[in-house]
């Protein structure tokens, strides 16, 4: 019978001490892999994509400045006036109007009632302290960038092309007195 072993009562137990019935069993040999190549391998591949994929790069808002010419003059009445203070609170007033309080979630509303109340002469100013926090700055511009898209869209319909006018200034120490006491 193959593979050794009995049919009787020892149940495939084989006796000890009798050399006929044992069989010497094949040493199996070991199967080693040498990890150090793929190790190697994986390593050198993660730093070439390391090295040659180009990291996210900073978000930058371009903003084109023209260069200084003379003095324009602009009617007080086209003038909406955007100010933040040293605090970061935010003002706004049309023309000559004393500045009022302004919150940012009103800031956007505000920008398309008035652009299109004045349809495309208004002229948006927007004056900011030296000191004013850099969020707030970036918040306003942002606000005003997403008005823009409203406004755009709303004079389209009526069939007036979009001519943005706008300025950014610092807030000059007389402004910044009134607006303290405000």
């Amino acid at each position: 019978m193959a593979g050794g072993g009995s049919l009787g009562g020892d149940r495939g137990h084989q006796k000890r001490g009798s050399l006929a019935t044992k069989r010497k069993k094949k040493k199996r040999v070991g199967f080693v892999l040498d990890m150090t190549p793929l190790v190697d391998i994986a390593f050198l591949l993660l730093t070439f994509f390391m090295l040659s994929t180009t990291m996210n790069t900073p978000q930058i808002m371009e903003m084109s400045i023209p260069p200084q010419t003379d003095d324009v003059q602009v009617a007080a009445s086209d003038l909406f006036t955007i100010q933040i203070d040293d605090k970061g609170r935010m003002f706004y007033n049309l023309g000559e109007e004393t500045p009022q309080l302004l919150a940012m979630k009103d800031l956007r509303s505000l920008a398309i009632n008035e652009n299109m109340r004045k349809k495309n002469q208004l002229i948006t100013s927007f004056k900011v302290s030296t000191k004013a926090p850099y969020a707030i700055v970036i918040n306003v511009l942002d606000e005003l960038n997403l008005a823009e898209g409203d406004i755009t869209a709303q004079l389209t319909t009526e069939g007036l092309e979009r001519k943005r006018k706008f300025s950014l200034m610092t807030l000059t120490p007389e402004e910044a007195e009134v607006l303290k006491t405000l």
